[in-house]
């Protein structure tokens, strides 16, 4: 999604950024939020379950049959089912969004986003399969700035991912970030760098 000379173009984004404010940015990009596994297993179960029917009306064969044809078409469409191709067309769009966003939670807790002194801890979060995105504050900066301020960031991130311009919408939404951090957390004289300023990229 992005190469290593534009991720480090981004973490000198983020370091020049955190030097003017309190805020300590986290980038995280990931390839996609959840490998789905079960989705595959549990459409072909779904899928089994009316294999028996015509079998039992249109033919003379036995339980033992039945249950074997049954299993053995569970079995190969589960296998159809877990190509990548296929698969992803299988998981609804509210799934996707929902297991990204837990994705997106998860990291701002591994990476210590709520340890910081003044709790002002920023995650910019992509999910590329999902093309997802989104933005979490640390209660320090959630009490002084509005949801829809984050919003207006992510839904212009998104377009220019959807577009074809993953690294220029990253260093966008930082220096939206940064504009945002600047007002209503500006830095203090005490200021030290708390997190790492590279971007995670998983």
């Amino acid at each position: 999604m992005i190469s290593a000379e534009e991720q480090d173009r981004l973490a000198l984004a983020i370091r020049e950024i955190e030097g003017a404010t309190d805020g300590e940015i986290v980038l995280v990009v990931a390839s996609q939020a959840d490998d789905y596994r079960l989705f595959p297993v549990l459409w072909a179960l779904v899928a089994s379950l009316f294999v028996p029917w015509p079998l039992i009306w249109l033919t003379q064969l036995g339980p033992a049959a039945i249950f074997l044809i049954q299993a053995a078409t569970a079995l190969a469409l589960a296998l159809l089912f877990s190509l990548p191709g296929m698969r992803w067309t299988l998981i609804p769009e509210p799934v996707k969004r929902a297991r990204a966003h837990a994705a997106a939670m998860h990291e701002f807790m591994a990476h210590g986003l709520t340890r910081t002194r003044h709790r002002s801890g920023v995650l910019i979060y992509v999910a590329r399969a999902e093309r997802y995105a989104e933005i979490l504050v640390d209660t320090g900066i959630a009490d002084r700035v509005g949801e829809d301020a984050w919003k207006e960031i992510v839904a212009a991130l998104i377009e220019n991912i959807r577009t074809g311009k993953p690294a220029a919408g990253l260093l966008k939404a930082i220096q939206d970030v940064g504009a945002i951090l600047e007002i209503h957390a500006p830095a203090r004289f005490d200021d030290v760098d708390e997190l790492p300023n590279k971007v995670i990229v998983i």
